[in-house]
């Protein structure tokens, strides 16, 4: 049985769900050391001004090494609201928004703890609008040297040498503005492919 490591990661890009769909076993990092400048509590979206990135806000560690599964999400300020009116902005006129729409907004209006619980629930979400079935085992302690480990190579602006993804074309609403933007968020593919996102997710894996 093939496993693929990954972080966990808040509304992760269509690469990471690529891995999702395509390998046996998924283990989830719960016992990394927490990383700032990652997916782990951002997304890529596409709006009308190009791309935006959006970040969860998470309270300070009290030590450097504070594990993934202790950070908190900041109760300070309203992520949220931002959070959401951006997602009902740039997709609003998506082709399948209006269908989606009641299974996200509740993560925006609930007040989620700990980072890892909300970004888990989120992908539970997407997994059973995608029909897909992932094996997920969380980590119980940290290993190095292992195969397959997509914890640190999938990430903003860094494509990585992951020969096993290419993302293919799809339709976006700002696409005759910007060109296709590959990578973003797994929602840009949801809402705007619908049922058809597994297909794409199929032929992106090489």
């Amino acid at each position: 049985m093939t496993a693929v490591y990954l972080s966990t990661a808040y509304l992760a890009p269509v690469q990471y769900y690529c891995k999702l769909f395509s390998f046996d076993t998924v283990m989830m990092e719960a016992n990394e050391n927490y990383l700032k400048q990652t997916y782990r509590n951002r997304c890529l979206v596409a709006s009308a001004n190009g791309i935006q990135s959006l970040s969860i806000p998470v309270e300070n560690p009290q030590t450097d090494k504070c594990l993934i599964r202790d950070i908190r999400i900041s109760a300070h300020g309203n992520w949220r609201h931002l959070h959401w009116h951006a997602l009902v902005s740039a997709y609003g006129m998506s082709p399948f928004f209006e269908y989606y729409r009641d299974d996200f907004a509740p993560f925006y209006e609930k007040k989620y703890q700990f980072l890892f619980d909300l970004n888990e629930q989120l992908r539970l979400t997407v997994c059973e609008l995608l029909d897909i079935q992932p094996n997920i085992n969380l980590t119980v302690d940290y290993q190095t040297a292992i195969s397959n480990d997509f914890r640190y190579m999938i990430r903003p602006k860094h494509a990585g040498m992951d020969n096993s993804f290419e993302p293919q074309p799809y339709y976006q609403v700002f696409q005759k503005k910007y060109g296709f933007q590959p990578n973003l968020s797994i929602i840009d593919l949801l809402f705007n492919m619908g049922p058809e996102s597994v297909s794409v997710l199929q032929r992106s894996v090489k």
